[in-house]
């Protein structure tokens, strides 16, 4: 079927029902009524021959169709707004825009805070939303607009999605300040020695560092395994235990505990931190400046 026999405002509706799950909500979001809605969805239906969605309860569950068809669609929504947006020249002064971005909660401490500062004195009225997306769904909500860029570590991704290296960081070591057994220095043995925090979402698995230690047939004693640094960190600053975690977060959360920051004391790989986009959004203005901004932050927070 041409397109030109298509109206482009169902896919729409199409992409509205399918986010909310809702007539309702999706007529809400759209703000027309339901009858508007519905109307466009037995065209959608007539068009596909499939039903697209399936009333459960107050849900409306996406058919297989509805499921394959979802991210092309809002790729090319996502493109036709990266069209009509590039229409306009983005001044970052004016512009009332809320980015998105996709940030791990271990970068969020180090990277937000001069982000912030420096988006809030150039661009008054821009605003910032930090997202936890799952690695899987990175790619999609890159597509679809849903997410503007994200920042993590070295991802497997599609050529679709640009990147780049916004800073490298090293592991260390944190002991308390009258750690009985540390003054100063940190060597192998010494390490070895010590009991450890282990810090990680997962429920168990070992850690960056217990895999660097298994290469030489080594392994350390955790006593303690928690969620966060903050914790962790914390946790360090009242016992004899350490924390091993990357530098840049490890220098922002123990500003108010002094806990000793000391050289891991094996070789490791450095931590690369990048910053991922969509090639839809490539030369797009409002992108750019975002990019520019966090590249900009990164290099000043170093």
């Amino acid at each position: 079927m041409h397109i030109s026999k298509v109206d482009l405002n169902l896919f729409i509706v199409f992409e509205a029902i399918y986010a909310e799950g809702s007539i309702t909500r999706a007529s809400l979001k759209m703000n027309l009524t339901q009858p508007a809605i519905s109307h466009a969805l037995n065209r959608l239906r007539q068009l596909f021959d499939d039903p697209l969605f399936e009333r459960q309860g107050h849900v409306m569950v996406p058919t297989p169709l509805a499921r394959s068809i979802i991210d092309p669609v809002r790729q090319s929504l996502r493109g036709f707004e990266v069209t009509l947006n590039g229409a306009e020249r983005f001044d970052a002064t004016t512009s009332e825009r809320a980015f998105s971005l996709a940030l791990r909660d271990v970068l969020e401490a180090s990277v937000l805070p001069p982000l912030m500062a420096r988006v809030a004195q150039d661009a008054p009225s821009v605003g910032l939303n930090t997202l936890q997306v799952g690695r899987r769904e990175l790619e999609s909500e890159l597509a679809a607009g849903t997410l503007d860029v994200a920042i993590d570590i070295l991802l497997p991704l599609s050529n679709d999605i640009r990147r780049a290296l916004l800073a490298t960081d090293k592991t260390v070591v944190l002991v308390r300040r009258d750690h009985p057994l540390v003054h100063g220095a940190l060597d192998l043995d010494g390490y070895l020695k010590l009991e450890h925090i282990q810090t990680s979402s997962r429920r168990r698995g070992p850690g960056l560092e217990d895999f660097e230690l298994s290469r030489l047939g080594l392994q350390r004693r955790v006593r303690l395994r928690c969620q966060h640094y903050f914790a962790a960190c914390r946790a360090v600053s009242q016992t004899d235990l350490a924390l091993t975690m990357p530098e840049r977060l490890a220098r922002v959360v123990n500003q108010q505990f002094g806990n000793q920051i000391l050289p891991f004391p094996l070789q490791m790989p450095s931590l690369d931190i990048y910053l991922y986009w969509h090639a839809n959004v490539d030369n797009d203005a409002a992108s750019l400046w975002l990019r520019d901004q966090i590249k900009q932050a990164m290099q000043a927070a170093d």
